[in-house]
């Protein structure tokens, strides 16, 4: 069992590479921004579960086996970055609601808001998930520890892990008001949209 002062030092871990900006934050501070927060729960809960069963999975071997298999890696980092590509355009074609558009027909030109299922099969290919689940397997647990310890030590992650992203959807949220206009809202899909990219670089060097 996990005592204390290595509880205390897994959740400020889990604090730090959590709330630091990186492309789920990006995408969720765009999806309060365009979808609101009670919309941009599945997405949210889609991170946590999904960081979840990664890190449980990373403690259990996948990432040793990783190493060992470097072009599966190399061909997950690919999908990812095309997969924050392909968000970051539909994010920059985003538009701001329009009064006298129906719900369905505003959501889908609000931009893209990530479901649950998506959100958390992105985790597999986003390379900040697997350096902060390998940066907590080498840290927090012990050469021949169990399922239990790498199960234990995800669910405190992914516990801490869901407040530290709310964060971002909330700010988001707050910030929807004040970029009504269509051509704010335009310009802040734009920002976005460009550091969803900029996010892509420190993957390039890693």
């Amino acid at each position: 069992m996990m005592d204390l002062p290595t509880l205390l030092a897994v959740a400020a871990f889990a604090t730090v590479t959590s709330i630091t900006p990186g492309p789920n934050n990006m995408m969720l501070l765009a999806s309060g921004v365009n979808h609101g927060f009670k919309a941009s729960t599945p997405h949210m809960l889609g991170i946590s579960i999904g960081f979840m069963v990664l890190l449980a999975a990373t403690g259990l071997g996948l990432g040793a086996l990783l190493l060992q298999w470097p072009r599966v890696g190399l061909a997950m980092k690919a999908v990812g970055i095309a997969y924050l590509v392909w968000l970051a355009w539909r994010l920059w074609r985003a538009e701001a609601p329009r009064a006298g558009v129906d719900a369905e027909a505003s959501a889908v030109a609000a931009g893209p808001r990530m479901g649950f299922w998506a959100a958390a099969g992105f985790q597999w290919v986003n390379p900040k998930a697997w350096m902060m689940a390998i940066g907590a397997v080498a840290g927090f647990l012990a050469p021949g520890e169990g399922a239990l310890a790498a199960c234990l030590l995800a669910l405190v992650c992914a516990l801490v892990n869901f407040p530290c992203i709310a964060v971002w959807t909330y700010a988001g949220a707050r910030l929807s008001r004040q970029l009504a206009e269509p051509a704010k809202r335009r310009a802040f899909n734009t920002t976005m949209a460009v550091l969803l990219l900029a996010s892509i670089w420190p993957m390039l060097k890693a």
